[in-house]
């Protein structure tokens, strides 16, 4: 895959084709007007990672993409800024090159950087090695860190060294609210925050009205949706996989002030037995499924998107809010979904410019009957 090229003066035009694209993929649907959320043109990536590449006494961050003359070839790109990545990142890359050019304990066996900020300015850096850290480098570190105003994690194998905190505090005005989340170092957090910011307003809107009945959300992460989406239901039970993702949920959670939702460690289809009495024990006890009235589901899987069973599941409740990074297998699964649902709204999140990808927000409402 070739390093995007930012060019922002071209960003209206690619979105255009993005638009045009979602439009005649989605047509067969029959959907409303799409509605388009654009990205900044540059400087949109709260998080990023690089090989730190070694060349005799040089070094220099770097990506691959695929060599011109030999396709099963990648080959080094040298990266010294990176217009794709927030301010703050592009402001630590040449200060953190510079320190490690002057510092042989912190080079030694250095492999890979990853930075994670925020639009407040937080930074955490994380220093991944092919060997032992051992003291000498905590030393180093700690000075680094100081010389940076920036958090580090140091990384080997079977080995993570956090000289002061594994996460950072992002902060997201929506809908003239503050919300507060914790992102974990090495977990999944929405990496355009702007972007973020639109989808979290689109959710609210699109779900406002629901205070006397639930949500049940799948795939809840960190909780980005759920602290968000809160205040629109009577309850709110999320489920999440990750332990680590589950931990940081509740945390955001307790930290927004938010008492009518709960989060369990539990896949969807764990939950949707549940549901059906086919599954028992403490933590279906702790939910109490039969005093809720799930009237919406929210659901934001991985590119991968749904199995049939899954979708046969979504089908059961009246309101379906999906959010897709991948148009393609969201297409798949409406195909599903339609037989018993009509598409309400229709959106797109430019999360990714200058690529192909791109984010879509459906609002999905059960037919009369169905």
């Amino acid at each position: 895959m070739a390093v995007p090229t930012v060019d922002p003066q071209r960003y209206p035009q690619q979105l255009e084709a993005k638009r045009r694209r979602i439009v005649e993929q989605f047509a067969r649907f029959q959907p409303p007007t799409l509605e388009v959320y654009p990205s900044p043109p540059s400087h949109y990536r709260q998080r990023c990672e690089f090989r730190l590449w070694h060349e005799g006494e040089d070094l220099y961050y770097a990506m691959f993409e695929s060599d011109p003359d030999n396709s099963g070839k990648q080959v080094p790109v040298r990266l010294d800024h990176y217009p794709i990545a927030s301010r703050r990142i592009n402001a630590l890359m040449p200060a953190l090159r510079e320190a490690l050019l002057d510092n042989s304990i912190l080079r030694q066996r250095l492999f890979q950087v990853e930075f994670l900020t925020t639009l407040s300015g937080e930074a955490l850096i994380t220093l991944i090695y092919h060997r032992l850290l051992d003291e000498a480098w905590e030393d180093e570190a700690r000075l680094l860190q100081q010389r940076l105003g920036a958090m580090i994690i140091g990384r080997s194998r079977k080995q993570r060294v956090v000289l002061e905190r594994d996460h950072v505090w992002e902060q997201l005005s929506v809908d003239d609210h503050e919300f507060v989340y914790q992102q974990v170092e090495n977990s999944f957090t929405q990496p355009n925050a702007e972007i973020c910011r639109s989808m979290l307003s689109w959710a609210r809107e699109v779900t406002r009205g629901s205070q006397d009945s639930d949500l049940v959300e799948f795939y809840c992460g960190n909780g980005n949706f759920t602290v968000a989406l809160a205040e629109n239901f009577r309850r709110v039970v999320a489920t999440e996989i990750s332990r680590i993702s589950v931990a940081s949920a509740r945390i955001n959670l307790e930290a927004n002030g938010i008492d009518n939702a709960r989060v369990e460690r539990m896949s969807a289809e764990e939950f949707s037995a549940a549901l059906k009495g086919e599954k028992q024990g403490r933590r279906v006890e702790r939910l109490a499924l039969s005093e809720h009235d799930f009237s919406t589901v929210l659901v934001d899987p991985p590119r991968a998107g749904l199995d049939e069973q899954s979708c046969e599941q979504l089908s059961e409740y009246p309101r379906i809010v999906y959010i897709s990074c991948n148009p393609d297998t969201l297409v798949e699964n409406l195909a599903h979904l339609d037989k018993t649902h009509d598409i309400a709204r229709l959106a797109l999140f430019d999360q990714f410019p200058f690529t192909s990808h791109c984010e879509c927000g459906v609002l999905l409402a059960r037919r009369a009957g169905s």
